[in-house]
């Protein structure tokens, strides 16, 4: 069945603002984006290490991956490949092989609204992998999907281009357009909390409502 490919490609932002995101909690970045959801009900699968890059994105049938295949095909330096599987969680999309194909080829990792095999691989590898479970069974390829349209991930919709950070405690996406403006926002909300737990350590901390 049809692949509709939008664009080969994804535009990227300045190297130095996205690289300025490269040790930002994800928790910073959302409180400076109103608090929104985000993906949510993803989790990292890899051993360690954020995720940094730009949205590479797919769209699935449910446990069907002919459209990643054929995104592994187009994907950069720094692309982050975000797939839409519609939440599914009864067929892996992705195993060892596909995430280490991506990996040499560059892109940032991956981040799936589905679920995952090879579990134990993957958990013992750096490279960025986030998504809802993991499962043994394989998935179709057959079709039909989509590459490099907005899709829906989690709950967020994510544009191709738009940023992509994750660590620990899960995935946030922005567009490149006020990206400057948010980062300053993070680097002072990380300063303030960096300074508010200095001075619980030093017991001068008198108590504030709106922390984590």
């Amino acid at each position: 069945m049809t692949i509709t490919i939008a664009a080969s490609s994804v535009p990227k932002p300045p190297k130095d603002l996205l690289e300025g995101f490269r040790n930002a909690p994800t928790s910073v970045i959302s409180d400076n984006l109103a608090r929104l959801p985000g993906a949510v009900g993803l989790r990292p699968f890899h051993r360690g290490g954020a995720l940094l890059g730009i949205a590479f994105t797919v769209r699935t049938r449910p446990g069907d991956n002919l459209a990643i295949h054929r995104a592994l095909e187009m994907v950069g330096p720094g692309d982050v490949i975000v797939v839409d599987g519609g939440g599914d969680e009864s067929r892996a999309l992705v195993g060892e092989i596909m995430a280490t194909i991506a990996q040499y080829r560059g892109a940032a990792g991956y981040v799936i609204d589905g679920a995952i095999r090879d579990a134990g691989a993957l958990a013992a590898s750096d490279f960025p992998v986030y998504a809802r479970a993991a499962i043994h069974r394989g998935p179709y390829k057959s079709g039909p999907g989509e590459i490099n349209v907005p899709v829906s991930v989690g709950g967020s919709v994510i544009s191709p281009g738009d940023i992509v950070v994750g660590d620990e405690d899960g995935v946030v996406s922005f567009p490149p357009a006020g990206a400057a403006s948010l980062l300053d926002a993070v680097r002072a909300q990380v300063k303030r909390e960096e300074e508010t737990l200095k001075a619980i350590r030093e017991g001068r901390y008198q108590g504030s409502y709106g922390k984590s």
